[in-house]
């Protein structure tokens, strides 16, 4: 199946869905789009709603309200044409420990018809060919993680879900992830991915959707959150010398390691205090500016959206 099927690339296409266990109601009105290319970051606590609306993606579950589409069609259909084409990684990977990784990969590739040789260039992808004659059970959490993602991988996936990816991934391992995720959309895949690991986001995911008790706080590119949030923009001034450093910038700025001051603005007026700073000449070294991070534009939203619900 071609994400052609789907309108202006859509390949995910979430309208106000809400999902309802007796009385708790997990999502609530969430809407939600993914384009072929495009990599969308589920962003939010425990609870958030994460998992149900992959659940949903996945057809596992129905909406009690609101419609799902994935590839163009229902997922709760379970169309073999289409399932083929999603690509899924759960949170918890679980394997039959006494089978070799070449052995379960391999059931894999056939239930989704793929040819043998994709089972070792997979295993090559993720890093797991040296090991891929050993039983399962004697991997390692990170091993059994990469299984699952080449598991997902399988049939080129015009759709990707990965649920918390790079969990029990040391930091070598999860930017390889993050580059193959990278890799996936500039080949036109979708891909989704729910996370608590806000800082890995930055440059990897093109849309954050910040989701809280089932519904959507805020959702945009990083650039568009931090517009949105209009929080401050951090500045730090190293000096030569900080008997030479200009008057403003002594009485303005916090002292930090004898060579140092951190300053603090509004967006707007970022560019303003550069100038201010580049005329200092001489007696300034070096600046750095931080805008704000995901974790923080994460903590901005999820206030605001309690204080609306006066739950603070």
């Amino acid at each position: 199946m071609s994400t052609e099927r789907t309108a202006g690339g859509r390949i995910v296409d979430v309208v106000a869905v809400a999902k309802r266990y007796g009385p708790v109601e997990a999502v609530r009105d969430v809407s939600l789009a993914a384009q072929a290319g495009e990599c969308v970051a589920l962003v939010g606590h425990n609870g958030a709603g994460k998992t149900t609306l992959m659940k949903l993606m996945l057809g596992l579950i129905r909406p009690s309200a609101g419609r799902v589409a994935v590839l163009g069609a229902d997922p709760a259909a379970r169309d073999p044409a289409a399932r083929r084409h999603i690509g899924f990684l759960p949170e918890n990977v679980a394997f039959n420990p006494a089978l070799t990784g070449r052995e379960l990969l391999g059931f894999y590739a056939r239930l989704k018809g793929e040819p043998a040789g994709e089972v070792d260039r997979l295993l090559g992808v993720v890093g797991l060919a040296e090991a891929a004659d050993r039983r399962v059970g004697t991997w390692s959490k990170g091993m059994r993680q990469r299984l699952g993602l080449a598991q997902a991988l399988l049939a080129q996936p015009a759709l990707l879900l990965l649920d918390e990816p790079t969990s029990g991934l040391d930091p070598a391992l999860r930017g390889s992830l993050y580059g193959l995720v990278r890799s996936l959309a500039r080949d036109g895949a979708g891909v989704l991915i729910s996370t608590h690991a806000l800082s890995e986001l930055e440059g990897v995911a093109d849309r954050v959707v910040i989701l809280d008790r089932g519904r959507v706080l805020a959702s945009g590119s990083l650039a568009e959150l931090r517009r949105l949030a209009r929080l401050p923009i951090r500045v730090r001034v190293t000096v030569e010398e900080p008997a030479t450093a200009p008057d403003w910038l002594r009485r303005e700025g916090a002292r930090v390691n004898g060579h140092a001051f951190d300053l603090t603005c509004a967006p707007d007026d970022k560019m303003a205090l550069l100038r201010r700073v580049a005329a200092g000449e001489g007696a300034i070294r070096d600046v750095e500016v931080a805008v704000p991070t995901v974790d923080e534009l994460y903590a901005h939203f999820l206030a605001r959206g309690q204080d609306r619900e006066g739950l603070r």
